[in-house]
C-alpha cells in the first residue's frame, strides 16, 4: 500500500473529522451524566459551577493535547524530562489506570448497568458476561487497526452520538419549563472551587495526555508533515474537540437546570433516563440507552488503541494487534466480575497520578514560550518530583496510613479540603525549579515548532 503524499497542513474535513474523534475519545458515560447533575443540584449557582467543571474537565484535557503537540512525542518522552524513573513509572501507570486496570473495563460496566440493565429488565453474570463480550469484541474489531480509528470514530459514531446528544438537549429546551432551585449543601458556599474538583474526577488530563498520541499518528498516516503543520493540526484538533465538549456540558447541565422537579433525582444517569422517557416516551429509553452505548463505546476503541500503542513502544517485540487483543480480554472478565476491587486500587492510583499529571503538563506548555533562552531542567525534577511527593503523602493519608502524623504535615496548604493542596507546595517547588535553571542554563533541544531542517544537524550529531 502506497504511503500518503505530505500535505503542508491538514484540511478541514481532516481536521473536523479527527476532532470529532477525539471528542468521541473523552466522552464517556461519566462525561455524560456529571453535568445533568451538576445542573440539577447547583441549581441558582449553575454558572459557576459549571464554569468551575469546565475548567478542569475541559481546559485541562485540551492543554494536555496541546502539550504533546508541543513536545512532538509522547508521554512517555514528556515524562522523561523529570527523570529517567519517572519517565517509565508515570506512563505505566497512567496507561494501565485509564485502561485494563479501571477506566476500560468500566466503559463495559457502565454501558450494561445503564443502558441494558435497566431497559430490558436483566441481571445476572451471564447475562451481563454476554454483553461484555459482544461489548468488547465490538471495541475490539474498531480498534484493530489504529489507522482505521479516524474514520471509525470520526465519520461514523460519533457524528451519530452528537445528533441523539442535541436532539435530547433542543428537546427539553423546548419542552420542559421547570425552573431552578436553591443549590443544595455541596453547591451552595463555593460553586466554582467544587465545579473544578467535580471536572477533576473525570480523569481526561491523563487521558487526554494518552489520546495526544493517537492524534499525532492519526494525522502522520493522513500524510500531515512533521513540525509546524502537525504541531497546528493537533492543536488545531485539541481545541476543536474541547469546544465540542464544552457545548455538551452546558447543554446536558442545562437539562439538570429546566428539568421539573430536579431536585427528586439523586444521579445524573436516572435524571437524563428520566428526561429521554419525558420527552420522547417509550422510544426516549432506547435513545437513551444507545447515548450511553456510544459514549462507552467510543471511549473503549479510544483506550485499547492509546493502550496497546504505549506498550508496544516498551515492549517492541509484541504487536499492538496481540496487545489490543489482551487488553479487550482483561477488560471483558474484569467488568463481568466486577469492578469493586479494581475501583478500590485504581482510585488511590488515580489520585496519586493527577498531581504530577497536571504538573507535567503546564511545565511542558512553558518551556516552548523560553526555549530558546531557557531550557528547564531543574523546573521539571523538582516541579514534578514536588507534586508526586505531595500526592503520595495525600494518598496515604486517604487511606488512613500514618495519618496521625501526616495529616498535620499537609493540612496547611490550601484547598487541602478538596484535595487540591498540592498546588501551592508544587508551585513554590516549579519556581525553586526555574531560578536553579536560570542560574544555571542546560543547552536543550530546539522546539518542535522549528522547522525540521533545523532540528536535523543536532540530531546526526547525536
Amino acid at each position: 500500500m502506497s504511503k500518503p503524499q505530505v500535505a503542508s497542513k491538514a484540511s478541514p474535513v481532516l481536521l473536523a473529522i479527527t476532532a470529532m474523534m477525539l471528542f468521541s475519545m473523552f466522552f464517556g458515560a461519566g462525561n455524560l451524566i456529571f453535568p445533568p447533575a451538576l445542573g440539577a443540584q447547583a441549581g441558582d449557582n449553575f454558572i459557576p459551577a459549571i464554569l468551575g467543571f469546565l475548567g478542569t474537565g475541559v481546559v485541562l484535557p485540551v492543554l494536555a493535547i496541546i502539550a504533546i503537540a508541543l513536545s512532538g512525542k509522547d508521554v512517555r518522552d514528556m515524562a522523561r524530562r523529570a527523570g529517567p524513573l519517572f519517565g517509565i513509572a508515570f506512563p505505566v501507570l497512567a496507561y494501565l489506570s485509564i485502561g485494563a486496570f479501571y477506566a476500560l473495563p468500566r466503559t463495559g460496566a457502565v454501558s450494561y448497568s445503564t443502558a441494558i440493565q435497566p431497559v430490558f429488565d436483566t441481571e445476572g453474570m451471564l447475562i451481563s458476561g454476554i454483553f461484555n463480550f459482544v461489548f468488547f469484541g465490538i471495541a475490539l474489531a474498531l480498534s484493530y487497526n489504529p489507522n482505521s480509528i479516524v474514520n471509525n470514530l470520526g465519520k461514523f459514531l460519533t457524528p451519530v452520538l452528537l445528533v441523539l446528544l442535541v436532539l435530547l438537549v433542543a428537546l427539553a429546551v423546548f419542552k420542559f419549563d421547570g425552573t431552578p432551585g436553591a443549590a443544595n449543601e455541596k453547591w451552595a458556599d463555593a460553586p466554582f472551587p467544587t465545579g473544578l474538583v467535580e471536572g477533576y474526577l473525570t480523569m481526561d488530563s491523563i487521558a487526554g495526555l494518552a489520546f495526544g498520541i493517537i492524534v499525532i499518528s492519526a494525522f502522520k498516516y493522513k500524510g500531515i508533515a512533521e513540525g509546524k503543520p502537525l504541531v497546528k493540526a493537533t492543536i488545531w484538533a485539541g481545541v476543536i474537540a474541547g469546544i465540542l465538549l464544552g457545548l455538551i456540558y452546558i447543554g446536558l447541565g442545562y437539562i439538570g437546570q429546566i428539568i421539573p422537579n430536579a431536585a427528586q433525582y439523586s444521579d445524573g444517569a436516572s435524571l437524563l433516563a428520566d428526561a429521554a422517557l419525558q420527552l420522547m416516551g417509550g422510544p426516549g429509553q432506547f435513545i437513551f440507552g444507545l447515548i450511553v452505548l456510544l459514549a462507552c463505546l467510543t471511549t473503549a476503541v479510544g483506550l485499547i488503541a492509546a493502550t496497546s500503542e504505549f506498550f508496544e513502544t516498551i515492549l517492541p517485540g509484541i504487536h499492538y494487534k496481540a496487545w489490543a487483543i489482551f487488553f479487550s480480554l482483561m477488560s471483558f472478565a474484569m467488568a463481568t466480575l466486577g469492578l469493586d476491587m479494581v475501583l478500590a486500587i485504581a482510585a488511590p492510583v488515580i489520585g496519586f497520578l493527577y498531581p504530577s499529571a497536571i504538573t507535567l503538563i503546564f511545565i511542558s506548555l512553558l518551556q516552548p514560550i523560553v526555549q530558546r533562552k531557557l531550557y528547564f531542567r531543574w523546573t521539571f525534577l523538582i516541579g514534578v518530583w514536588a507534586a508526586v511527593v505531595w500526592a503520595a503523602l495525600m494518598t496515604f493519608n486517604n487511606l488512613g496510613w500514618g495519618s496521625a502524623f501526616i495529616g498535620p504535615l499537609i493540612s496547611w496548604s490550601p484547598l487541602h479540603e478538596v484535595e487540591m493542596g498540592w498546588v501551592l507546595p508544587t508551585v513554590i517547588a516549579t519556581v525553586i525549579g526555574l531560578l536553579i535553571d536560570v542560574a544555571k542554563p542546560t543547552p536543550g533541544p530546539t522546539s518542535p515548532f522549528d522547522e525540521v531542517q533545523t532540528a536535523q544537524p543536532a540530531e546526526a550529531k547525536a
